[in-house]
């Protein structure tokens, strides 16, 4: 009788101790098909010399295919043990990213408290991917990261946040990013510079506001220009940036803008057309038509210096829930350039070579996609 209680006793906590504790599969799935004029066209070397049209199968327009888990483990006392794993991945192709990241967006793992916040160790999204919640395509392929070449698409390795709790409305976020390096900001020998960033969201019904500052240093030298190295583009590549965002909440529409100061520091002479200095801003309104149905129009300019020109986006798109995970989506957009700009659509690198997608210098390109998104 006393066995048979004391298996009844350890059952019982092996099932409560399961009950405390859960993983969950999560995912995300977006193709579709896009046509696009202004695309590039090219002779030798591959430099543009030329523009045509193009129609083509894209995976993640509306938003990034990915596929993850995560944990969360009960502690005591108010505490948890939490983690993470994130990957992306092409719908077009079911290929992963390179270099063998199968969880190249999120690896973390660390503790959390309702009470006092959480602290994660590992692999984030990088900080300036928080222009997220306030973007009204929310960072999707034509958006907010496109005329900024993507850099607030990045990832952050090596890295230490902490997330607060809110308090009377305020909450607070912060990362600082390990170069791994002999030289506390970088110096070439690992693939990353120190990163870091913080920021102060402040929430009501009516509106929300946030500020954020983070800076990406130059992996080859540790410096925030941008030049040493092997890609060279400037503030596009390392750089401090100083955000200001606001949503408005009126019942059915919401409103979005944003401002953006990208600044290098002791850049001295870049080649031209490499800026050392960018001002970024959009703003937007989204009208939530009915439960399904959204309707977006939103502005994204930038302006450059060092003969990088100016350039902005006017696009308009939606979306349609068929159910609670799956919906269909389409944009429209058109990226306008100044003379000397070459600006596209997409978040590509600089320069003017048929594998960046850019336009023609003063060209314009305009595009079209539509596709199905299903989460899980």
């Amino acid at each position: 009788m006393k066995k048979a209680l004391l298996a009844a006793s350890l059952l019982t906590v092996g099932v409560v101790a399961h009950a405390q504790s859960s993983v969950t599969l999560y995912g995300r799935l977006d193709a579709g098909l896009e046509y696009m004029n202004g695309a590039p066209t090219g002779g030798a070397n591959g430099v543009t010399t030329g523009s045509s049209n193009r129609f083509r199968a894209e995976s993640g327009d509306w938003g990034t295919s990915l596929w993850g888990m995560k944990g969360v483990e009960d502690l005591g006392g108010g505490n948890k043990a939490v983690f993470q794993l994130e990957g992306s991945f092409s719908t077009t192709t079911g290929a992963g990213p390179g270099n063998n990241e199968i969880f190249n967006r999120w690896a973390t793992v660390g503790l959390a408290n309702d009470q006092f916040g959480t602290l994660l160790l590992g692999r984030e999204l990088f900080i300036a991917n928080g222009v997220w919640d306030f973007d009204p395509f929310g960072q999707s392929n034509w958006s907010s990261a496109s005329l900024v070449r993507g850099r607030n698409w990045t990832q952050s390795s090596n890295n230490i946040s902490y997330q607060s709790p809110k308090f009377q409305g305020l909450d607070f976020y912060g990362q600082y990013a390990f170069s791994n390096a002999t030289s506390f900001n970088g110096n070439g020998t690992t693939p990353q510079g120190r990163e870091a960033g913080a920021q102060v969201t402040y929430t009501t019904s009516l509106f929300q506001l946030r500020g954020m500052y983070d800076e990406i240093r130059d992996p080859s030298n540790g410096q925030l220009d941008g030049t040493a190295s092997t890609s060279n583009f400037g503030a596009f590549s390392a750089s401090r940036e100083y955000t200001a965002m606001f949503n408005v909440f009126l019942g059915q529409f919401k409103i979005q803008g944003a401002y953006q100061a990208i600044r290098t520091a002791g850049a001295g002479s870049l080649p031209l057309g490499t800026p050392t200095t960018l001002d970024h801003e959009w703003g937007g309104v989204t009208w939530q038509a009915t439960p399904a149905a959204a309707l977006i129009a939103a502005v994204y300019h930038v302006n450059a210096n060092n003969g990088a020109g100016n350039a902005t986006i006017y696009t308009v798109g939606g979306s349609y829930n068929l159910s609670k995970r799956t919906l269909l989506d389409i944009q429209v957009a058109t990226t306008q350039n100044s003379k000397t700009a070459n600006f596209g659509l997409n978040a590509n690198n600089p320069g003017n070579t048929v594998s960046t997608d850019n336009p023609l210098p003063g060209h314009s390109q305009s595009g079209v996609y539509a596709g199905i998104q299903h989460s899980f």
